[in-house]
C-alpha cells in the first residue's frame, strides 16, 4: 500500500511537471488511469522472452473529454468493484449483479466519475443507458441488464429528450461524459 501511495504521489508530481504518460506508468497503476492527453491507459499482456506472461501499460485510442492526468484512487477502485490489474475492459461485467451493485452504489456512482464514465460508455455501446441500468439494479438486483436487454423490454435511448433520473444526485463535475 505504501509503495502504491508513493508511486501515485510521484506520478501526481510528474503530472504537474509534464503529465502522465501511460507507457511510463508502472503496471500496478495503469488500469483506470488517464494520460495527460486525455487518453485512457490500458494494461496489456504479452509473452516475455522467457515464456512467461508480462504486462505493459499502453495508451489506448479511447479519449476522455474532461479528465486528464489521473491515476484512479484506491477508494474508487474498491468502491466500484474494479481491479487495478485488469487487462483490457469489457461490458461483460455489467451482466454481473454484484459488479453492477457496486458500480451503481452511491460510493462509486457519485464519487468516481472516471470509472462511471468508462462503464457508462461501455453500457451505451451495448444499447443501455447506465442510469437506467442502475435504477433497475436498485429496484431488482437479480434482473439488471438482462431485464433491460431482453426482448419486450424498453432500453433507454442513447439521447433522451428529457432528464433521466439516476441512482442519486450527480453534480455536473461527476456526471458521466457522453460518448
Amino acid at each position: 500500500m505504501a509503495l502504491v501511495l508513493f508511486l501515485a504521489f510521484s506520478f501526481f508530481l510528474q503530472g504537474a511537471l509534464g503529465g502522465i504518460i501511460c507507457e511510463k506508468l508502472p503496471t500496478e497503476l495503469c488500469s483506470f488511469s488517464v494520460s495527460n492527453s486525455g487518453k485512457r491507459c490500458l494494461l496489456e499482456n504479452y509473452a516475455a522472452n522467457d515464456g512467461t506472461v508480462a504486462y505493459q501499460c499502453k495508451t489506448s485510442d479511447v479519449s476522455v473529454v474532461v479528465i486528464h492526468d489521473l491515476i484512479e484512487t484506491d477508494e474508487c477502485i474498491s468502491a466500484c468493484g474494479v481491479e487495478r490489474k485488469s487487462v483490457g475492459i469489457s461490458s461483460d461485467f455489467l451482466l454481473q449483479a454484484h459488479f453492477t451493485a457496486k458500480l451503481c452504489s452511491p460510493q462509486c456512482y457519485q464519487a468516481c466519475p472516471n470509472i462511471v464514465d468508462l462503464y457508462s460508455n461501455l453500457a451505451l455501446a451495448e444499447g443501455v443507458h447506465l442510469p437506467t441500468l442502475c435504477e433497475v439494479q436498485l429496484a431488482n438486483p437479480r434482473r439488471g441488464m438482462v431485464e433491460i436487454k431482453s426482448p419486450g423490454a424498453v432500453a433507454c435511448p442513447v439521447s433522451s429528450p428529457g432528464p433521466v433520473s439516476s441512482p442519486g444526485p450527480i453534480s455536473p463535475a461527476h456526471a458521466p461524459i457522453p460518448a
